[in-house]
């Protein structure tokens, strides 16, 4: 895999070197090719373009009965151009000059026209170029010479046979040189730019394997890709510890609230064995309180039972809510009236207040009275008993609240954050009340499930303030209310 990767920047960055290379020798070898097939191809404008300028230079020399002459544009571009004229005749007899140096010569052979076109003459400090001007009855060679020191011109003469085979070998050579340093430069620059990617495919690949302690130094091309790897594996190894945290508490739960059931089974088991025996003679009352103890264990299984399937019908969003219009003062009012008929809590003080007799809300009076009850008996359960438990429905423009509060022992901060959750059971919890552990966060699911809010607050030592927050609904006509 990292070979595959890094052969893949390897390839790209030779690719784009052989291809710039390639496209370098096509623009050389154009110009060159330009320079042989033009050789008049200059790298100067057309008005300074001393090729050109010669050529067109004869209609500027003018001849007449007599004798020779060149106009005023003639000169005029002679001395822009820093040059002189020499016209010759068909002998090579200088017949007219405009600037012509001393050291010039007055006659030219045919060797000596070609020696002053092909090299620069040292003595004229010039280049010369050279043009024909025909006359009625013979024609006139003319010489121009520029002095422009920066002015060259070179005469080429080659084989093209040898041009090619050069330019194979040549080219070949050049491309094979410069493919190997493309080679180990791409090689190189590969390899620095692959390195981080293999750390984070190692990196990726140990938290595939659920190993979450990796830290990486944010830098370079990749840093954003290294912060954000940081941060899943932050998140994975905090979900993993939440996820354990959770299934410690998912196996404490399951081994208490099998001991709690394992307890009434073993009396309501005992008592009905008792009961069969023949070797047993009960009387009328015995056997009515050994009915009474199995009645009770049973009372007990039910709710624990009935908890855990709303606990799950809650949670998987699989309950339909049927509701309806109640006045949530009376609701409130008979759960608290229930509480304590229980005779567990005959003797609890509870008080119940609240700012209007009628506060209507639409909800599944079945749930509520359910939440309502938990929250009760979870007050009651954590406290002593002459904890003072206070109930209050109050109502606002946007909202009815009901509160739950007490001043007891009240909830430590590490326990606070978790009294909603699955499988929790407070730590003051007392022998007289076990149950299934999920009261709280039943309550919390059905206030939820009708698009409340619920909240609790509490200081140790001080107390504990839970409030639930509905929505009520429009005023309406004591014929439609139900309780």
């Amino acid at each position: 895999m990292k070979w595959r990767l890094t052969g893949r920047y390897l390839v790209s960055v030779v690719l784009i070197v052989v291809i710039v290379i390639f496209m370098n020798i096509v623009v050389v070898t154009g110009l060159y090719l330009n320079q042989f097939a033009f050789p008049h191809f200059s790298f100067q404008s057309k008005q300074n373009n001393p090729d050109l300028i010669t050529r067109s230079f004869g209609k500027e020399i003018i001849l007449s009965n007599s004798g020779m002459t060149i106009t005023g544009e003639g000169k005029e571009l002679l001395d822009r151009n820093q040059a002189w004229i020499q016209v010759l005749d068909e002998n090579g007899r200088e017949v007219y000059g405009y600037h012509v140096p001393p050291d010039a010569k007055t006659k030219y052979t045919p060797m000596d026209m070609v020696q002053t076109y092909k090299y620069m003459e040292k003595e004229l400090m010039s280049t010369v170029f050279v043009g024909e001007k025909q006359g009625k009855q013979q024609r006139y060679s003319y010489l121009i010479g520029f002095k422009n020191t920066y002015l060259e011109r070179n005469v080429l003469t080659y084989d093209i046979r040898s041009v090619v085979h050069f330019f194979k070998i040549g080219s070949l050579a050049v491309i094979g040189v410069d493919g190997f340093i493309a080679l180990c430069i791409a090689y190189l620059f590969s390899k620095k730019l692959t390195r981080p990617l293999h750390t984070l495919i190692d990196g990726i690949k140990q938290l595939a394997h659920k190993k979450y302690g990796i830290h990486y130094e944010p830098q370079g091309v990749y840093k954003d890709v290294f912060h954000h790897v940081n941060l899943l594996s932050a998140e994975l190894e905090a979900s993993e510890a939440e996820r354990k945290k959770l299934d410690r508490m998912k196996e404490e739960w399951i081994a208490n609230i099998t001991h709690d059931i394992k307890t009434p089974l073993a009396s309501i088991q005992g008592y009905a064995e008792m009961m069969r025996d023949k070797d047993y003679e009960f009387t009328t009352g015995e056997m009515r309180d050994y009915a009474e103890i199995i009645e009770q264990k049973s009372h007990y299984l039910k709710d624990v039972i009935e908890d855990l399937n709303l606990s799950t019908r809650l949670k998987n969003k699989n309950i339909t809510l049927n509701l309806k219009s109640v006045n949530l003062v009376s609701l409130v009012r008979s759960v608290i009236i229930d509480v304590l008929n229980d005779p567990r809590y005959s003797g609890r003080n509870i008080d119940f207040s609240y700012s209007e007799e009628t506060i209507q809300v639409k909800v599944d009076d079945l749930l509520i009275r359910r939440a309502v009850s938990n929250l009760i008996y979870n007050a009651m359960v954590h406290n002593a008993e002459d904890t003072v438990i206070e109930v209050r429905v109050e109502k606002t423009a946007d909202s009815v609240t009901m509160i739950i509060e007490d001043h007891g022992k009240g909830i430590r901060k590490e326990e606070l954050d978790r009294i909603f959750d699955r499988y929790y059971r407070g730590t003051h919890t007392g022998e007289k009340h076990k149950g299934s552990g999920l009261g709280m966060a039943i309550a919390h699911d059905i206030v939820e499930a009708h698009g409340g809010e619920i909240r609790v607050t509490s200081e140790l030592h001080q107390g504990t303030k839970i409030e639930i927050r509905l929505h009520p609904l429009p005023e309406v006509h004591k014929a439609d209310e139900i309780l």
